[in-house]
């Protein structure tokens, strides 16, 4: 996996070019470069890492849904948190996330888990550690990512205004500390995944995230999945 095949968008380019010359980033590359080398497979395809950041560049930025690593099957990581591409089997978590949508917004429930839509009206889908290797979940969670996504998430504090949060599950609700809350609005809950019980249910983040961005002047999100 080589790190200068990887293209991000210009406007984080900008706002994160200090980022990869850190140590940190280093050692990211390094990961990548010796996990190739080894023939380990590694998700999601290098061109995807940063997928999260090409479809919704730093201005467009209204809401930040935190995941924690991708998926680590074959074909299921896409390097938008909890997406998958059309024709793959839509996950647990995912499926109850729509379930969700549809109590809230009486939403149809869609049949493909590809959320890119989502990601170009603004919803940045930021999983925290961005690669994985096949079936070992949380296998490059001490590499370096943990950094860079830390950064990310309080440079969208520092920089941007009014921006919405939507944290599931105590993962997620641990970078609370990165973010300004008297100047964006944090909406957290239990994960959505079936091992959280029915605790991610009935919290209407989707109705509340648009009610958020109208009161601010903001398009809201389309949440439909078509």
């Amino acid at each position: 996996m080589n790190l200068k095949e990887i293209e991000i968008d210009p406007s984080w380019k900008t706002v994160l070019n200090e980022e990869f010359k850190t140590a940190y980033f280093s050692k990211i590359k390094t990961k990548l470069t010796d996990s190739k080398n080894q023939g380990l497979t590694v998700y999601p395809p290098s061109q995807l890492i940063f997928n999260a950041f090409n479809s919704t560049p730093f201005q467009q930025v209204k809401v930040v849904i935190l995941g924690q690593d991708p998926y680590h099957g074959p074909g299921e990581a896409m390097g938008l948190c909890f997406s998958v591409p059309r024709g793959v089997r839509i996950p647990p978590s995912l499926r109850n996330v729509f379930k969700e949508i549809h109590q809230d917004l009486d939403l149809p429930i869609p049949v493909h888990g590809d959320l890119t839509s989502w990601a170009k009206q603004g919803v940045l889908l930021l999983n925290t550690i961005l690669t994985v290797e096949h079936k070992q979940a949380g296998s490059h969670k001490n590499i370096g990512w943990s950094e860079f996504t830390d950064t990310v998430i309080r440079t969208i504090s520092d920089q941007l205004e009014g921006i919405v949060f939507l944290l599931w599950g105590n993962y997620a609700k641990s970078k609370i500390l990165l973010i300004d809350e008297k100047k964006h609005f944090v909406l957290s809950s239990a994960h959505p995944s079936p091992l959280a019980g029915n605790r991610f249910f009935g919290h209407h983040h989707f109705s509340g995230t648009n009610k958020i961005l109208k009161k601010q002047g903001k398009e809201p999100i389309d949440w439909t999945i078509r």
